[in-house]
């Protein structure tokens, strides 16, 4: 006989944490990158809570990102891989860690998303700017990480 499966409900998007996640420097500028990059995801995604995390190298961890999100009120977390290309990182060590992350939190539902890549960074630099308001534009997104 097969279990019956339970529906999940949709938390109010304002309780969703979102947590972007690329690889780690030794870099500080580098790591930088990803915390602009966390604030241009937040100013165009409906989510409440956003928060930027290293797989390695650098804080904040996995770990560290998930439990911020739980301080923050989160009612559920997504992790997004955020790399140039697929690979391990993505459908093994990521989900591996955000696995031991969500260990702390047992009745916090979680998932792995599909990876924010390269293309989807291009398309929001050159197509979404107009779609927001002006206030939320950013017109040198990288300048001061990358003049560094």
């Amino acid at each position: 006989m097969r279990g019956t499966m339970r529906c999940m409900d949709t938390p109010d998007p304002r309780r969703i944490g979102l947590i972007v996640v690329d690889h780690g420097s030794r870099r500080g500028a580098s790591n930088e990158m990803l915390e602009v990059m966390a604030g241009m995801v937040a100013d165009v995604v409906p989510y409440g809570i956003v928060e930027p995390a290293h797989m390695e190298l650098a804080e904040p961890s996995i770990q560290t990102a998930f439990d911020r999100c739980v301080e923050r009120g989160a009612q559920m977390v997504v992790v997004s891989p955020y790399f140039l290309l697929p690979g391990r990182h993505w459908d093994q060590d990521i989900p591996r860690l955000t696995q031991a992350a969500a260990a702390r939190h047992p009745n916090l539902p979680f998932l792995v998303a599909a990876a924010l890549t390269l293309v989807n960074v291009l398309y929001g630099f050159f197509v979404v700017p107009e779609s927001l308001p002006e206030a939320k534009r950013t017109t040198q997104i990288f300048k001061n990480v990358l003049l560094k």
